[in-house]
């Protein structure tokens, strides 16, 4: 994968970051789940909206530390 950089105002970064589900996730997985959801706002307006609540619940739950890790869930799955 070829990486590049971009430049960000401070304050966009700020916002960006108050987007992540988890602490470690990575811009590059943050704009490309912003970009989905823009292109699924044109092509499928209720679908997209459902999208943002779901993310918006998992974002509070994950907040409240109502969550699984993976090692909790591969303990529970058997692996």
């Amino acid at each position: 994968m070829e990486a590049t950089t971009i430049k960000v105002h401070g304050n966009t970064k700020q916002q960006l970051d108050q987007f992540r589900e988890y602490k470690n996730e990575s811009y590059d997985e943050l704009i490309k789940k912003m970009i989905y959801i823009a292109k699924k706002v044109k092509t499928q307006p209720e679908l997209s909206k459902e999208v943002i609540e779901s993310i918006e619940k998992a974002r509070k739950r994950i907040k409240s530390g109502n969550f699984v890790t993976e090692e909790e869930a591969r303990k529970r799955l058997g692996f």
